[in-house]
């Protein structure tokens, strides 16, 4: 069986959304183009490392390019997506394994998310052959979701998770685990409990 890639060049839209109440959200990264929508789980540690990640190597193509490259400073305000996730999200596949990379070219960021994939291995020199031969196998490899974007988009795309990832329960101002709404129990207070 060949490898199913969802090819969004360019996407109509890109963005990372949620599912769920704070506490209980899933994660997820869609792109759409016309009728076409593809969703993908993801956690929440993999959005902020993505977005984070993107900034820094916008960034760095602007300081290359001393400034003459189609990338804003900030996310147009033009470009911003706050609205929700299309409806309903059906998950593609969970992933496993995301890749940026800049095409100065064509002044494009893209991105690719592949799927989760169990592998097993005797030892750790096996295990890293058997991924790199996962990752390079462009006929039979998980399935993967790429994405092409304008600077302008991929800055807004960064914004826009960032704010998702930012936007769970807030931190217990004594020792920064998330609050419940019913309390939590706090480890600097020797286990009291303290109220949101």
């Amino acid at each position: 069986m060949s490898r199913q890639v969802f090819l969004y060049d360019p996407p109509d839209r890109f963005v990372a959304g949620t599912v769920g109440l704070p506490g209980r959200r899933t994660f997820f990264l869609q792109a759409t183009a016309g009728s076409r929508v593809t969703s993908v789980a993801l956690e929440k540690t993999q959005v902020a490392a993505l977005a984070e990640r993107m900034d820094e190597l916008l960034d760095e193509v602007v300081r290359r390019s001393g400034g003459s490259a189609a990338v804003p400073a900030v996310a147009p305000t033009e470009v911003a997506d706050t609205d929700p996730l299309e409806t309903p999200v059906e998950e593609e596949f969970r992933v496993g394994t995301m890749a940026l990379a800049w095409d100065g070219e064509e002044q494009r960021m893209i991105v690719e998310a592949q799927a989760l994939v169990e592998l097993e291995a005797d030892t750790d020199e096996d295990l890293a052959e058997a991924e790199e031969r996962l990752l390079q196998d462009e006929e039979n490899g998980p399935p993967m979701l790429r994405v092409r974007l304008t600077g302008a988009q991929a800055r807004a795309f960064a914004k826009r998770a960032l704010d998702v990832v930012n936007a769970g329960r807030p931190p217990c101002p004594l020792c920064s685990l998330p609050l419940d709404p019913e309390g939590h129990v706090c480890p600097r207070q020797n286990g009291y409990r303290r109220g949101a």
